[in-house]
């Protein structure tokens, strides 16, 4: 079983540096996301994705994966409102309410990776 968590862990750390990447590529993307009631939101998704790289890079290193992990387990938690909040907008910020409904699980699967993980890890 600890292999099958080592294999996820790489997955999920190559999963978040490629997100954090998008962000600092394709701001104008993730823009929609932003609350509007937030300021600077270009700066926020800069923000964002260097932390999304960070964390990432923090869980392939083995001495501060867990840190990572519950790192990543936090961002998760921040991210969720805004998808629970996309399900239920008229239109939401990117895509389709179909989209928006696969987008809400999706984070949930998230934040129970990275629960696992820092679990995992504190072994």
């Amino acid at each position: 079983m600890k292999i099958f968590w080592s294999i996820i862990r790489l997955i999920f750390a190559a999963f978040m540096i490629y997100a954090g990447v998008q962000h600092l590529l394709k701001p104008d993307f993730y823009e929609p996301f932003v609350p509007s009631f937030l300021p600077f939101t270009t700066a926020i998704i800069y923000a964002s994705g260097i932390l999304e790289i960070l964390l990432g890079v923090l869980l392939l290193i083995p001495k501060y994966a867990k840190l990572g992990a519950m790192g990543l387990l936090l961002l998760m938690l921040i991210f969720l409102p805004i998808h629970i909040w996309d399900v239920f907008a008229d239109s939401p910020a990117i895509g389709s309410q179909k989209a928006a409904l696969i987008r809400l699980p999706v984070q949930f699967l998230f934040i129970g990776i990275a629960w696992k993980l820092k679990a995992t890890l504190s072994r």
